[in-house]
């Protein structure tokens, strides 16, 4: 019997998949450099805690108590691990 077990590993998505309501935690920018740096610049970096509030197309973010809008280009480029569920 094989009673090695397999370490936790949290599910990554896009940040346009995560569903409303649902936080995550930014692992990754995947986007051309210029891109990345700007979304730094606003505040959304790796390891942020970002929670998407609403929308389609256009999202609607929330970053400590900073919400900030996010077209769906922008949110793509953003990887998350999902650390908290939608709220019910």
């Amino acid at each position: 019997m094989n009673t090695k077990l397999e370490p936790f590993r949290p599910q990554r998505m896009r940040l346009t998949e995560l569903p409303n309501g649902a936080a995550g935690r930014v692992c990754e920018l995947a986007g051309q450099a210029e891109t990345c740096q700007r979304l730094r610049e606003m505040g959304v970096g790796e390891s942020t805690i970002i929670e998407r509030v609403s929308g389609q197309g256009t999202l609607l973010c929330q970053i400590s108590n900073t919400r900030i809008a996010l077209s769906e280009g922008a949110a793509h480029l953003i990887v998350v691990e999902l650390i908290r569920s939608a709220r019910a």
